[in-house]
């Protein structure tokens, strides 16, 4: 799973996840990509579980970029704690994904299985996607 070696601060504030993507909003190393077409946070377990669903799918061969990365600390308290006491500790980390967001991309393979790899991986996501090829 992909988590952060070092963060600048330990717990973040919560945010909000809305617009559009500034960033990586086109295909840049590969062919083929996965945009996303909602605000929401991945985690990392979703985007490993993604990850293998496509590397399954077109028998590890071609090459695949991973675009996103979970760099935000996302806290819960334990079962039956009592309000106060501060902020729960370190849970799991996500990956804030805004809507335009090129998420996934892969070369080397043809067109019907970038577009199967894709469409499982997108089963793994809690964002609606689309299939992009780059524009030459």
């Amino acid at each position: 799973m992909l988590l952060p070696k070092k963060v600048k601060h330990r717990k973040h504030m919560k945010g909000t996840v809305n617009g559009i993507s500034g960033r990586a909003a086109t295909v840049d190393f590969g062919t083929y990509g996965l945009k996303a077409m909602e605000n929401r946070w991945v985690t990392a377990r979703q985007i490993e579980a993604a990850r293998r669903a496509m590397t399954r799918s077109v028998k590890r061969s071609g090459k695949m970029w991973i675009r996103i990365f979970p760099d935000k600390p996302i806290t819960k308290k334990g079962a039956e704690v009592p309000m106060g006491n501060g902020k729960g500790s370190v849970d799991h980390f996500v990956a804030v994904v805004r809507r335009g967001r090129i998420m996934f991309e892969m070369d080397g393979v043809s067109e019907e299985a970038a577009r199967e790899a894709f469409r499982l991986a997108s089963h793994k996501l809690p964002v609606k996607t689309v299939f992009i090829k780059r524009e030459i």
